[in-house]
């Protein structure tokens, strides 16, 4: 673990708190007490900050220093709010191709969907707030970079983004093995959001039912799946072809 990724410590973390930092995940000791941590709780409250109680144990594990109860780990890039960059897109007269992650945990997959996505022109990608990978310096690298370029958005609700995906116009299609339709035989040129599930058991069954279309990518031979970010490229790839072959028609 990089130093840079962690704030530990009462007042470091509220002041990274009130200075706008993005805190991806926060640690706080189980049984915390005491006059000084009054002000920390409306703080978190406050600024809607997710945290998780955990054993002291956890926390020494991460550091030795005086952490007094409270581990940061701060993000490495700065997210963007998805209501605030899609109308920028429709304004420019670009159609919107945005990619959502469902729990997708592996912080080399994230930033490798994160690379291929600036290449093929996404306009942002979605994250969950609880369950996803951390943009970490690791995700930053395997992005290449890209992080620092592509807007990220990170939501408290799935659900919710997509049914304001929806309510904007974009058509939303979910990869998984088991729809019936090729990838290649939808149509990927209207505003467009992409689901891809995480690496364990895919796609949220909630989230399943919100697609307009279940796309497959056909397989051959003993392998049944494919790696998440290549399958995102396929996919994200799909949209660009069918896009540059409708400009140029």
């Amino acid at each position: 673990m990089k130093k840079d990724e962690i704030i530990y410590g009462l007042h470091p973390v509220q002041e990274a708190i009130l200075a706008g930092k993005d805190i991806d995940r926060l640690l706080i000791q189980k049984g915390l007490k005491g006059s000084a941590y009054a002000g920390l709780w409306q703080l978190l409250k406050a600024h809607n900050i997710v945290y998780q109680l955990v054993p002291i144990e956890k926390l020494n594990q991460l550091t030795r220093s005086n952490h007094q109860g409270l581990i940061a780990f701060v993000s490495q890039i700065e997210y963007q709010p998805i209501d605030a960059i899609l109308p920028a897109v429709f304004e420019k007269g670009e159609v919107p191709l945005v990619v959502v992650l469902d729990r997708i945990t592996d912080v080399r997959n994230a930033g490798a969907i994160s690379r291929t996505a600036l290449c093929a022109g996404v306009h942002a990608l979605i994250i969950p707030e609880r369950g996803g990978a951390r943009m970490t310096a690791d995700a930053v690298k395997t992005s290449a970079g890209a992080l620092h370029t592509l807007p990220v958005c990170r939501v408290t609700s799935l659900k919710d983004t997509l049914l304001y995906l929806r309510q904007s116009g974009l058509k939303i299609v979910a990869s998984t093995e088991k729809a019936a339709m090729n990838y290649y035989e939808a149509d990927l040129r209207p505003p467009l959001a992409i689901v891809m599930g995480s690496e364990e058991d895919g796609i949220a069954v909630d989230l399943m039912r919100m697609a307009d279309e279940l796309l497959r990518i056909p397989m051959s031979g003993p392998v049944t799946s494919l790696n998440v970010s290549v399958s995102a490229g396929i996919l994200m790839y799909e949209a660009l072809r069918q896009r540059s072959l409708s400009l140029n028609a």
